[in-house]
């Protein structure tokens, strides 16, 4: 495991499996969403399919992410292992709502200095909507990729459950 995805819906638990995974391997982390937004008022990053290329080409990396539209081939591409957590929405609907009430309450500072807020909460880019109405379409997708002829040579780990992802890293 060089380069690796990490893969799911929103409130899944990518970023957090990403991070763990680098620091267990050594492997340099990279948060996707980190490298998409990078100033106030949810500002994209103008050269972000050139930092994420960047980053492709290097020997060593994993990434928190399916990957937006513009990077997801260049991803796919590279990457030799795709950890998929798989979880249903019973799972990760709780998760994403603790975590935007906690965003949202303590004013935690995201990507590019960004904060949720309440009245982000009616907005159908808000996470908790984002993970409901994405859930089925996200799941496709990663069912899709990973049965490609194109990325058959990935090595791909799939858990429907927390504790099986938990007991393959400790594994590791």
């Amino acid at each position: 495991m060089e380069r690796i995805l990490v893969v799911g819906v929103t409130g899944a638990g990518k970023s957090t499996l990403a991070r763990a995974l680098g620091g267990r391997l050594g492997v340099p982390y990279h948060e996707m969403d980190g490298l998409y937004f990078n100033g106030p008022g949810w500002a994209v990053n103008g050269a972000f399919s050139e930092d994420v290329a960047r980053i492709a080409a290097g020997r060593r990396w994993v990434v928190d992410s399916l990957g937006h539209p513009e990077v997801r081939d260049l991803l796919w591409g590279r990457a030799d292992t795709v950890v998929w957590l798989d979880y249903p929405r019973r799972v990760v609907m709780p998760r994403v709502l603790r975590r935007s009430v906690r965003r949202t309450v303590t004013r935690e500072a995201l990507f590019g200095g960004n904060r949720e807020s309440w009245t982000g909460w009616l907005s159908r880019e808000h996470p908790a909507w984002w993970a409901w109405s994405q859930h089925t379409a996200r799941r496709r997708e990663i069912e899709r990729r990973t049965g490609d002829p194109r990325f058959a040579p990935l090595d791909t780990h799939r858990f429907g459950r927390p504790e099986e992802t938990a007991a393959w890293l400790a594994s590791l």
